[in-house]
């Protein structure tokens, strides 16, 4: 009996199966035929054109939400489809770059490779006009263009800046362009020896001229020892943008002002004459104040003076001044700032721009003055040129470590110019640790008796200079019965000034060639066993009065001139010497 239930069950079992089977249905469902994942392909992105270790700014995106970045020339796998490639601009060292992209968008087929090219190259340059008033802060940059346009004011309250590398030109279809900052402004350029800030002439290399644009004019709040509304030179010159009033600059107050930062700066090609007998110079100082930093600055190739200083009590150092058309450093009106390391460079006398001036009737190495013109108060018993004497606003500048080097043998030097320090009208000062060669009037002249006062009196003190192949009496000095300044009385003064008979110039110097064409072709570092790299003034404390007036800023040097006997050559890489 039980036999027979399970061979019955079995039976009913195997039916059912042969009947499920006949209907085709089964326990398991049916999968459908498997697609296979198609291979991937290769995009092959090539970049060019930026300099070595600067990488690009590429982006690819495609299928599926897919991006990825790509910095330089590289094979990515990716799957099969459309990819497209952009590229952002990229900068370096200042340098804008700009891509052009051939093959996008690029499609990718499987086990096969397709290429894009990003070619970068150097963008365009923007130009932005710089114009009437800067009246709130605004800083300038390197990747722009900059073009003055007529006279430009940063206002007071205002902060120009202007960044490594910045170069400002002069528009000379508005002639006389020129920056001024005014009374409460401030510049502030911080070039670097590698990226310096220049303000120069617009038109091109090899074209240029003296006179091309106006200058920087800086106006600060120190004191001078004019009174009265004394204005700019120039200023008031029929220039667009031109006050007819003019900008005055006398009535400060405040010697410690700042008016800023000059560091590794160049003006070239400056000094437009806006009205007649009225240029402005490559740099004015008009009563800047001791708070303003000045150093490592240069001016190359400027109608009229190179520095001048209308009053005030702004410092510097490491100034350098190329082929001027008037004066390498101008101070007067009472001007008490302090300077070390200069260099005056004079190979010969460059033409002006047409219409925009006249080289100078006298351009020196120094031109010094009390005070001269209106304004100039005298004080008890004295003459009007020794203005300031009453209030301690004598012109007492210091000047130490310089190098004046005026022009070869065979270049004409314009009537009254040509000597290498002419100290007059009532003015005090310093002169101490330089070298003047090669002028061919004299080396140093003291024109008049309100000076001589002062030299007599020691606020007018000369130490430790040397003199080679310069004109003059006496191997550079005034001849006897001429004006003031005779070997004689620098003597009695111990002024130990040293002439080197028979020494040139050229032989001072490790390199002084004839026409110098980079920093690098001069070398103002004394030669080997020059007399200037020995003979400095090398402490001040035996001297009382000079080390109560240079204070902590100026150093004694046991050397003469601009330049330590293997030391930085502090003039390198951020100097000009081009000629037009």
């Amino acid at each position: 009996m039980t036999m027979t239930v399970r061979l019955r069950t079995l039976a009913l079992t195997s039916f059912a199966a042969l009947a499920l089977a006949a209907c085709g249905g089964s326990d398991d469902p049916i999968s459908p035929p498997v697609t296979p994942t198609p291979a991937n392909g290769s995009l092959a992105v090539t970049v060019s054109g930026l300099p070595t270790g600067v990488n690009g700014a590429v982006t690819v995106t495609g299928p599926g939400s897919f991006s990825q970045t790509v910095t330089g020339t590289t094979t990515i796998s990716v799957a099969p489809g459309s990819y497209t490639v952009a590229a952002a601009q990229v900068t370096a060292n200042s340098v804008r770059y700009n891509a052009t992209i051939s093959g996008s968008p690029a499609t990718v087929a499987s086990n096969a490779t397709a290429s894009v090219t990003v070619a970068y190259a150097v963008a365009p340059t923007p130009t932005v006009v710089l114009s009437g008033s800067i009246a709130a802060n605004r800083t300038l940059s390197a990747d722009t263009n900059y073009v003055l346009r007529g006279f430009v004011y940063v206002n007071s309250g205002a902060t120009l800046t202007v960044n490594a590398g910045t170069r400002i030109v002069g528009d000379t279809t508005a002639l006389g362009s020129a920056l001024f900052v005014l009374r409460g402004a401030r510049l502030v350029a911080n070039g670097t020896a590698a990226a310096p800030v220049v303000f120069t002439s617009q038109r091109s290399a090899g074209n240029r001229s003296p006179g091309d644009w106006g200058g920087l004019v800086i106006v600060g709040n120190a004191r001078a020892n004019r009174v009265g509304n004394v204005i700019v030179e120039g200023s008031n010159g029929s220039v667009v943008g031109a006050d007819p009033a003019g900008i005055i600059y006398t009535g400060g107050t405040v010697d410690s002002d700042n008016s800023g930062t000059l560091r590794y700066v160049r003006v070239e090609f400056a000094g437009y004459a806006t009205l007649a007998d009225a240029e402005l110079n490559s740099f004015t100082f008009a009563a800047v104040g001791s708070g303003t930093t000045v150093e490592y600055v240069q001016a190359l190739a400027g109608l009229d003076d190179h520095f001048e200083w209308f009053g005030g009590t702004v410092n510097g150092r490491y100034l350098v001044s190329y082929e001027s058309g008037d004066d390498h450093f101008d101070g007067s009106e009472g001007y008490r700032g302090l300077n070390q390391f200069l260099i005056g460079l004079q190979s010969t006398y460059l033409t002006p721009r047409p219409g925009a001036g006249a080289v100078s009737a006298d351009p020196q190495g120094f031109e010094v003055d009390g005070c001269n013109g209106g304004g100039c108060v005298a004080p008890s018993g004295a003459n009007a040129q020794s203005a300031g004497r009453d209030d301690g606003l004598w012109n007492m500048n210091v000047f130490a470590n310089f190098t004046l080097v005026g022009p070869a043998s065979g270049v004409t030097v314009p009537g009254s110019g040509g000597v290498g320090a002419v100290l007059r009208r009532g003015t005090g000062g310093y002169y101490v640790n330089g070298v003047v060669t090669r002028w061919p009037r004299g080396g140093i002249s003291l024109r008049d008796s309100t000076s001589n006062n002062r030299f007599l009196v020691d606020s007018l003190i000369v130490r430790n200079l040397y003199f080679a192949e310069n004109g003059g009496a006496d191997g550079g000095f005034d001849a006897t019965g001429t004006n003031f300044g005779q070997a004689s009385a620098f003597t009695a003064r111990n002024a130990n000034i040293v002439v080197g008979a028979g020494v040139t110039a050229a032989s001072l110097f490790t390199a002084l060639p004839a026409t110098p064409t980079n920093g690098a072709s001069l070398d103002w570092s004394p030669a080997a066993n020059s007399p200037i790299a020995t003979g400095g003034l090398s402490t001040f404390a035996a001297d009382p009065r000079i080390a109560a007036r240079v204070g902590t800023f100026i150093t004694p040097t046991v050397y003469r001139g601009a330049a330590a006997p293997g030391g930085t050559k502090w003039w390198e890489g951020w100097t000009n010497y081009a000629r037009n």
